[in-house]
């Protein structure tokens, strides 16, 4: 990647280019992983799993739906490339999170239809 400076010479082409070096010195694996732990994160509190006393103020499972589906696709996807370890914690994460899922729902879904599980399978 180039520096591209602005016409006025503030050298935001800089900061950018420092990104990217920063960037490239991350293995792919630790990229991926943080990625699924911010996924898992927010996922959990849209679960209602989150400490505090206006934990189930945060409650939303179609939003939980949607971020556990897009976890379920990145650890699928991407376990046979980052390794056992970090690809087994991923996989266990996700698991509770369907389970929490499952748990919170007023109406489960059917085995094999609830968040992630056609990618991963029932975890019922």
């Amino acid at each position: 990647m180039q520096s591209q400076s602005t016409p006025d010479g503030d050298g935001a082409g800089s900061a950018a280019d420092g990104f990217a070096r920063d960037i490239a010195d991350v293995p792919a694996a630790e990229i991926i992983t943080t990625t699924a732990v911010h996924l898992m994160s927010a996922a959990a509190v849209k679960c209602g799993l989150a400490e505090g006393p206006d934990a189930g103020d945060h409650l939303d499972l179609a939003e939980a739906r949607i971020l556990i589906t897009a976890l379920a696709g990145l650890v699928v996807t991407s376990a046979p490339d980052i390794g056992g370890q970090h690809a087994r914690s991923l996989r266990d994460g996700l698991r509770s999170l369907q389970l929490a899922f499952r748990e919170a729902s007023d109406v489960p879904d059917e085995p094999g239809k609830g968040p992630g599980e056609r990618l991963t399978g029932s975890v019922v």
